[in-house]
């Protein structure tokens, strides 16, 4: 077996068209397709990320908080590629978005910073050149 790449992240939210907003409008995703499934009562929404990966968001009645942040067992983060590290945290900022201290990676001494989706769940910029 040989993968090549990953092609999709899924992300279920407590309040859909609140997350669908901050992927879309404030993340800048592109809307790929929405489905709404009935029998599950359900959303599942494609977002694209560049021209290889996606993010599937999905919305399911009731679901349970996430365990803890960052280090509970399982996904620990989402990590997004930029080109310019301030200038993206700045349009967050202008979103309402609450970001943290941009900090440098001690072994590739890159940027990066952390912010959190609707649900908490930990994003991480990083500024790659």
């Amino acid at each position: 077996m040989k993968l090549t790449k990953i092609h999709h992240i899924a992300v279920i939210c407590s309040d859909y068209e609140r997350s669908k907003d901050f992927y879309i409008n404030i993340l800048g995703l592109k809307v790929i397709s929405e489905v709404y499934r009935k029998e599950r009562n359900s959303y599942k929404l494609d977002l694209g990320i560049g021209s290889h990966c996606q993010i599937e968001l999905f919305s399911f009645p009731d679901v349970p908080e996430r365990p803890s942040y960052p280090e509970a067992a399982g996904l620990r983060h989402l990590a997004f590629s930029v080109q310019d590290l301030v200038s993206s945290a700045d349009s967050l900022k202008s979103h309402g978005v609450s970001v943290e201290p941009i900090r440098v990676d001690p072994v590739t001494h890159k940027r990066f910073t952390f912010f959190a989706d609707p649900d908490g769940l930990p994003i991480e910029l990083y500024e790659d050149e």
